[in-house]
């Protein structure tokens, strides 16, 4: 976890302001330099083209070359190194690797070539100066080159250095890339798993009212007295349509059920008999989440009106996807489910918690379970909204129209 100053240090890097404050300070510092070290025209020329070119080191990153090239012009044309060199020419070396204007072994060899050529400068200096300059091949020449190698040594450690940077920033951006995929990926699946339990939820409904058709219609070829064999035909066709729609929705429900990759290998599993739940089993939901340590009160207003079984299912488990929410997320906090028969055909949930308001979906989007709430509240035309609480905690609202007024 980095420190607020940590932060601010790389907010004020990655500002648009800052190569031009950083490159303006070190030309000034090259500037009072050779006032107070006078140099020749070729270094002076060297050390302020060196020094100002750091300016444009992010806008234009080869301009990195120059700044190398003309800090080792400027060491070459006199024997002195001036700090606003040595601090340009890292600059520069590390600009190279950072934003990868070459390869990192050309820049390093084409460094040394020039400390080479900077060396044999001085070796050459130093002999018109009458130093004792020992000739090539003699005892101790080789130490004549100690300045090449030690400028290549600095040469690439400030590539590599550029170029570690450059390739963490990578791995780290790879890294939130292929994270964000994984939360892309798992979201999707959750609502593709949440809309297929919808979907064989409402299989189930419908089944059971066509199987109620064919059986009554059926029944009324044999109970209705005087029927026409008309009306007998169109009973015993109506029956016929309806087992059918059955049959079909038999085998749209083995795939449903069926895991992905299974269909072909899996025989199809019986539907499941069991009655779906309705808002008269809320009571029994409000006291199972009491009997795993919650903390829950249903109140219902209005006149209890039987609702189409989408509705009624929908309503249930908005509600007790909402429970299972509080006990995730504010555990101990008291819940409260309030049920709105209210007048044009509109049913209100409310799911509210006195916790800490931290509840999945406090951001919006966020959360696979709200996810599967908005999707059942839009399929039978309904809205629903999370969030926080007027008085704090967190609030899951829904509302269901079932029909006009």
């Amino acid at each position: 976890m980095s420190s607020p100053l940590q932060r601010r240090v790389r907010d004020w890097i990655a500002a648009p302001a800052y190569p031009w404050v950083t490159g303006g300070i070190v030309t000034a510092g090259a500037v009072a330099e050779l006032i107070v070290i006078p140099a020749g025209v070729t270094t002076t020329i060297g050390v302020l083209v060196s020094a100002a070119s750091l300016m444009w080191r992010r806008s234009f990153p080869p301009i990195a070359v120059l700044t190398l090239a003309a800090g080792l012009l400027g060491f070459a044309g006199d024997i002195n190194l001036y700090v606003s060199i040595m601090v340009s020419g890292l600059t520069g070396c590390y600009c190279l690797g950072r934003r990868r204007v070459l390869h990192p072994a050309l820049t390093v060899a084409g460094g040394a070539l020039g400390a080479l050529c900077v060396n044999l400068v001085h070796i050459n200096t130093w002999s018109r100066m009458e130093l004792p300059v020992p000739a090539l091949w003699e005892k101790g020449s080789l130490s004549l080159f100690a300045e090449s190698f030690l400028l290549t040594v600095v040469v690439f450690g400030a590539v590599m250095m550029g170029d570690a940077v450059r390739s963490r920033e990578e791995t780290r951006t790879e890294r939130h890339l292929a994270q964000a995929r994984v939360i892309a990926m798992e979201r999707q699946q959750a609502a593709e798993a949440e809309r297929a339990a919808i979907a064989r939820e409402l299989h189930d409904i419908v089944s059971h009212s066509v199987s109620m058709i064919a059986v009554q219609a059926e029944s009324a070829t044999y109970t209705t007295p005087g029927l026409t064999p008309e009306a007998r035909d169109g009973f015993q066709q109506i029956a016929a349509t309806a087992r059918s729609s059955m049959a079909e929705l038999r085998r749209l429900l083995g795939v449903l059920r069926t895991p992905q990759g299974d269909v072909a290998r899996t025989a199809p599993q019986p539907a499941r008999t069991a009655p779906q739940p309705t808002l008269d089993h809320l009571a029994e939901l409000v006291e199972q989440h009491r009997a795993v340590g919650g903390v829950a009160e249903l109140r219902i207003t209005g006149e209890r009106v039987p609702l189409p079984a989408a509705w009624e299912l929908s309503a249930y488990r908005i509600t007790q996807e909402a429970l299972t929410n509080a006990r995730k997320h504010a555990p101990g906090a008291r819940t409260v489910v309030e049920v709105d028969y209210g007048a044009g055909r509109l049913l209100t949930l409310r799911v509210r918690d006195d916790g800490p308001g931290r509840g999945a979906g406090s951001v919006p989007g966020a959360g696979h379970g709200l996810t599967g709430m908005r999707e059942r509240a839009a399929l039978v035309g309904g809205r629903l909204s999370a969030g926080a609480g007027p008085d704090g905690g967190f609030l899951v609202e829904a509302e269901l129209p079932w029909g006009s007024g």
